[in-house]
């Protein structure tokens, strides 16, 4: 990781269009951030993800999914992807190109990630990490936790200005 990027704010990705993503455009906004997998058993957590984007985004929640290959459970290409996610469980927050999470080759923003939040290596899928209005980590959550069970940590942050 670059010793200048101490923030979240400093990290940007690639949009599955190629648009790219500027994580300083985040500021003051609530981030949920999660690795994804389209054919992973726990996909179907992204159609709670989704219903909680919907009815926080006006309020300031942002979420950015990065689909992740590294369990072997992602389709081929990028636009396959996309089209599933919409499809099957109407995705509308961005999704990045896929990203490496773990290893010498790992995306710089995962590396940040799980030294902030702690608990090292991504073992599977769907982990997920919260950050606050203030771009702080607020929590890392297992990839078993359902969305569901996050909300109130989301309804504090969203609560503070």
């Amino acid at each position: 990781m670059d010793i200048f990027m101490t923030s979240i704010y400093d990290f940007s990705e690639k949009e599955m269009s190629g648009q790219t993503i500027d994580f300083a455009d985040y500021k003051g906004k609530v981030l949920l951030i999660v690795n994804t997998a389209s054919k992973c058993g726990l996909a179907p957590q992204l159609e709670t993800i989704e219903k909680l984007y919907k009815k926080y985004h006006d309020q300031g929640l942002e979420v950015l999914g990065l689909p992740s290959n590294q369990f072997h459970q992602e389709l081929g290409s990028d636009e396959e992807t996309s089209e599933y996610c919409q499809m099957h469980y109407g995705v509308t927050f961005p999704m990045t190109q896929k990203v490496v999470i773990n290893g010498k080759d790992e995306d710089p923003l995962f590396t940040y990630l799980k030294d902030t939040a702690g608990h090292g290596r991504i073992k599977w899928n769907f982990t997920k990490f919260l950050l606050g209005r203030d771009g702080q980590m607020v929590d890392r959550y297992a990839p078993t936790t359902n969305p569901k069970a996050i909300e109130p940590d989301i309804v504090a942050e969203l609560a503070k200005e």
